[in-house]
């Protein structure tokens, strides 16, 4: 393989020699369901000449920047949060007059990428730059609460993308060390990780806190995901902190701020009653990356593939008398039917013709104009939108695509699914929350398929309407809520809250928050009592956190925005970025080295150093990250050592797409399951043919023999709810709704013998399944 030097990449060390960046140190610290994150980067320039780096880099999507310093020798700059022009010019300055300077912004176009600038580091010099950010950890369908440490940034698409040459993420030159430490006030369960950790090591006897870190010999392929498992994870917890001593009263930094975690528990009548109705719109992601592996391990299971077994089994769960379409999406998009259709056998059959001849064959990653004709379509009356969007994440415009979700809420619920390493957490994040719906990430050795279906279970709850939030506090004490009013609830799943406390209270004073709504035409509220009294040792963790929530509130708000009142809406943020020293989109870390020494002198020096992994490149990339060049000099250009390209990334070759009206229908699949749940038809029944009796392992002979005096189709459905129960315990999740639909159909046949046909059908199969686990 070509190095972009010239010579051959395995045995060139130009890569070693010019990337000034040696080892990157990573340190977690938990606390409940908050996040401190703080990465040392360490840089050595090895070239005679001094140099500029400029790194691009992922970070969590809702990841509040709070620190940026660099360290020279036994000299440390702490960076300063700037008007992001300001910062830029006074960067730029610096590097002309000889004076080191370090620079960190966030992307105009995504709130999870950042660029790094590392200015006029001298020969031979070292520096250790140390950036730090807090963030809330989601709680996943299991009840783990997820960290993921962005390891691959995959390139977000723009049709002008090029190919360039890239070294293997194998062969990078940097090493990376993390650790953490998790503290909570419950006993902790588990901690796991789709990368080799080192044993869990707890510090205390009552298990309430521990360390682990990351073993030996990472690569540079894949996100490092850390699931912590508390037991009682489910408690509804209130944090206050103390203002900063420094700062003035009655501003967000000299208040106390109070965080609340709140876990809606909904009655159990109102659950027990799934929707029978809806408008289920499914966007899949067809671009040429949905054509990697799903993980490493398997590299036989494609996305697409994953994607094609997942709109199987949702199309098999989907509840008679809804309606549905189909769209996918590349450079171009498609759709299966002109507008959605109601879901029948027929109209069933003829989406999963199509379904199986889909490839990741319609190039880029455009999901803009979609998303445009999706919104463009009038709803169904009676029929409540849901969108299902399965991407790998790879999209240029983030801030546009999340923009246009929050503008068409009022009409519909999104459900975002992140497939692969490196879906832009930005991305599945903003989609879910500004739809009012929920987000899942596929990674490592996940499936796709039990995380769908629990989204799947979501659209099914009735929806959550006149939400509203009231406080009870002492007379003195005043609250402005911080977080954006509440879109969406869904049963078990956390909602977070924020607000600044003004007014005196006694220590031992009480407050309480009470969130209200409407469920399937039933008042229901949850309510939490909490003490006023500021938490000890939580520096200002939750005062971030609340302004991160303010300023990405504000910054939406700017989008929508024009003329005077965008103007007004950008001085808040910056005032706010600046006064709690955290990033936003218009503003950015500044550090100048202004010590006595010499100016350094001679131009600073550009090598195209390549990238990890195979990568897409566009000419204007570094300037969509805030459209900043250099005009004075010539940087060395480097990109951050987690970049990891997926292969095949832009194959536009889309005339062996199959003709809609002659679809080449793919092999049955292989999984038992999947094969069982493809022979189901709409209404939820198994007909009793020679197929059915292959997926349940006999014959048809079999199966005809142990027939009790009933019809064939009732007989077919029991046994295939049997061998569900019987053999797929594990996959529960991902058959229990279509197995809903079976028991719903035979209950309307009102079949007699019922107790006799599962007798029968534990003997032929094999199993000890009771009629009651059947639902029957």
């Amino acid at each position: 393989m070509p190095c972009l030097c010239g010579g051959n990449i395995s045995g060139c060390d130009c890569v070693s020699l010019s990337v000034p960046l040696k080892s990157i140190e990573v340190e977690l610290e938990v606390r409940d369901h908050v996040a401190t994150v703080v990465s040392t980067l360490n840089y050595q320039n090895k070239e005679d000449k001094p140099i500029e780096a400029v790194f691009v880099f992922p970070l969590p999507g809702d990841a509040a920047v709070c620190h940026f310093s660099a360290k020279m020798g036994q000299k440390e700059i702490v960076a300063e949060v700037k008007e992001k022009q300001e910062a830029r010019e006074e960067y730029d300055d610096a590097l002309s007059s000889g004076q080191q300077a370090f620079l960190l912004e966030e992307s105009d176009q995504s709130p999870d990428v950042f660029s790094m600038r590392v200015g006029c580091l001298p020969p031979g010099e070292s520096a250790s730059i140390r950036l730090e950010y807090v963030t809330e950890l989601a709680v996943q369908a299991d009840e783990g609460l997820r960290f993921c440490l962005p390891a691959v940034l995959n390139p977000r698409y723009t049709p002008q993308a090029v190919q360039v040459n890239s070294v293997p993420a194998s062969l990078v030159p940097y090493s990376l060390s993390f650790s953490a430490r998790v503290s909570s006030p419950r006993p902790i369960s588990k901690v796991e990780s789709s990368c080799s950790l080192n044993p869990l090591q707890f510090l205390n006897t009552d298990q309430t806190q521990a360390t682990v870190k990351l073993g030996a010999g990472h690569k540079f392929d894949r996100d490092v995901e850390v699931l912590i498992y508390y037991k009682d994870a489910h408690q509804p917890t209130a944090v206050v902190e103390a203002g900063q001593a420094s700062a003035k009263p009655g501003t967000l930094m000299g208040d106390p701020v109070v965080m609340v975690s709140l876990f809606p528990e909904f009655p159990q009548s109102v659950m027990s009653s799934v929707a029978s109705c809806g408008e289920f719109v499914l966007l899949v992601d067809r671009s040429g990356s949905m054509e990697d592996p799903m993980n490493n391990k398997d590299r036989n299971q494609t996305r697409i593939s994953s994607a094609r077994e997942t709109l199987l089994l949702l199309l098999k769960s989907l509840p008679m008398g809804c309606y549905f379409n189909i769209y996918s999406f590349g450079s171009s998009y498609e759709h299966i039917f002109p507008k959605s259709v109601e879901y029948s056998q027929q109209t069933m059959e003829e989406a999963l013709k199509i379904v199986g001849t889909m490839e990741a064959d319609l190039g880029g990653t455009e999901i803009l104009e979609p998303l445009k004709h999706i919104y463009e379509q009038p709803c169904i009356p009676s029929q409540p939108r849901q969108l299902f969007i399965f991407t790998d994440g790879e999209v240029g415009d983030t801030k546009e695509v999340t923009d246009l979700v929050k503008k068409n809420s009022a009409s519909h619920r999104c459900f975002s699914f992140g497939i692969g390493e490196g879906a832009s957490s930005a991305l599945i994040n903003g989609l879910a929350k500004e739809g009012g719906g929920h987000a899942q990430f596929i990674t490592g050795s996940d499936r796709m398929q039990p995380k769908v279906m629990q989204s799947l279970r979501f659209a099914l709850q009735p929806a959550v309407m006149d939400i509203s939030i009231t406080w009870d506090l002492p007379k003195d004490v005043s609250v402005t809520v911080l977080s954006p009013p509440i879109t969406a609830l869904f049963q078990g799943q956390q909602l977070l809250v924020y607000g600044q406390l003004s007014g005196q209270s006694s220590e031992a004073a009480e407050g309480c928050v009470m969130v209200k709504y409407s469920l399937a035409g039933h008042p229901t509220q949850n309510q939490l009592h909490f003490s006023l009294k500021p938490e000890e040792d939580t520096g200002l963790t939750v005062h971030r956190l609340g302004a991160r929530t303010l300023i990405r509130s504000l910054e939406m708000e700017g989008r929508e925005s024009r003329g005077e009142q965008h103007t007004g809406v950008k001085e808040k943020v910056v005032a706010l970025s600046i006064q709690s020293g955290v990033s936003s989109c218009f503003t950015a870390f500044i550090a100048v080295n202004k010590g006595e020494g010499e100016a350094i002198q001679g131009p600073l020096v550009r090598r195209n150093v390549p990238t990890p992994g195979e990568w897409i490149s566009n000419s204007s990339f570094p300037t969509s990250l805030g459209d900043y060049q250099h005009d004075k000099m010539n940087p060395q250009m480097f990109y951050f050592p987690f970049y990891h390209w997926p292969h095949n990334l832009f194959s536009s070759d889309s005339a062996g797409a199959a003709d809609s009206s002659q679809p080449e229908v793919k092999q049955p699949p292989c999984d038992p399951l999947l094969q069982l749940v493809s022979l189901q038809k709409a209404s939820g029944f198994w007909m009793l043919d020679s197929a059915l009796a292959a997926a349940l392992g006999k014959t048809s002979e079999e199966v005809e023999k142990s027939k009790p005096e009933l019809v064939s189709h009732l007989w077919a459905t029991i046994l295939a709810l049997i061998w569900l129960q019987g053999f797929q315990t594990d996959a529960k999740d991902e058959w229990q709704i279509l197995a809903g639909k079976a028991v719903l159909w035979l209950q309307a046949q009102n079949a007699p013998n019922v107790t006799e046909c599962v007798d029968a059908g534990n003997a032929l199969l094999g199993c000890r399944v009771q009629k009651d686990a059947l639902g029957l």
